[in-house]
């Protein structure tokens, strides 16, 4: 028997006549007639005795109710599931993302979200890669957010948006020539706000710094590139930064693009194991969409 035969059947067996049956499962009585015929047809024997409009279910009718009872059950706690997540009543998203993309992307991308899903629950919380992944394996986080891959075996890293690492600088350091050049490491001046030594890009800067001679000495240090900005934007030097952080400075801060180029992606990452909502999943495209437009102000 199809499931639609079940739903039919038991609808008969509970309120014994056709038309009863067609106003609980709100179709009217050709269907549900039409519906037993094809039950009873594939079943190769008739389950009702029909007597003067109503129906008398057979001993095998019986039978057949206690055997499906159960599945009946479950065919209904299935669609009540199933309403309830369409209707994002019962939905709630943890996101964790690195401190960077919680500041620079995030607003703009849960607001734009937030018009579509303006029901469901979202915890965010802020932390370092190396946490996110042991809260995505932990099962503590449906998504993450960070600018690097863990390459974690069980960690998916899908990249969202790629830009360059920018140098960024009080407003009026530059003129609206030199802006459209990317700046070398010789061209850093004044005072330079650095990170700290654990960072994967800052040590890319260095690096680069090292490689055509150049050693930076940076009085500052800080841990991430939105204290960097917020510096860069009292007038307090001069630093290289991801480009989701330079294009959220305003009208405060000058960007160019590092040379030479160091690539910058945002990695959506997931736990292998664990496939995201619909919620979720249009979330992570909000905060694509939101991150490359972002670095289009680049």
């Amino acid at each position: 028997m199809r499931l639609r035969h079940i739903e039919v059947f038991h609808a008969i067996m509970q309120v014994g006549t056709i038309s009863g049956a067609a106003q609980v499962l709100h179709i009217s009585q050709p269907a549900v007639t039409k519906v037993l015929q094809h039950a009873e047809l594939q079943l190769g024997m008739p389950l009702f005795e029909r007597v003067r409009g109503k129906l008398y279910p057979k001993p095998e009718a019986h039978r057949l109710f206690v055997e499906t009872e159960k599945l009946n059950r479950d065919l209904q706690g299935i669609r009540r599931l199933a309403a309830s997540l369409k209707g994002r009543a019962v939905e709630t998203i943890r996101l964790v993302s690195t401190p960077t993309i919680a500041i620079s992307v995030l607003p703009a991308a849960m607001s734009a979200w937030r018009r579509d899903f303006p029901q469901t629950r979202c915890e965010l919380a802020t932390f370092h890669t190396s946490e996110i992944v042991n809260a995505l394996r932990l099962g503590e986080a449906d998504l993450a957010l960070s600018l690097q891959d863990p390459r974690h075996p069980g960690i998916v890293a899908e990249p969202l948006a790629q830009g360059v690492m920018t140098v960024i600088a009080p407003a009026g350091t530059w003129s609206d020539a030199d802006l459209k050049l990317p700046i070398t490491p010789a061209g850093l001046s004044g005072e330079l706000i650095g990170h700290a030594e654990n960072d994967p890009l800052g040590e890319q800067v260095v690096a680069a710094c090292e490689d055509v001679d150049v050693s930076p000495v940076f009085h500052t240090v800080v841990q991430t590139y939105q204290i960097a900005r917020s510096l860069v934007e009292a007038g307090a030097g001069m630093a290289v930064v991801d480009p989701f952080t330079a294009a959220s400075g305003g009208d405060k801060v000058q960007r160019r693009p590092w040379a030479p180029a160091i690539p910058v992606q945002l990695f959506l990452l997931t736990a292998s194991h664990s496939p995201l909502s619909h919620g979720a999943r249009e979330l992570a495209n909000s905060i694509g969409a939101t991150a490359r437009a972002c670095i289009q102000k680049v």
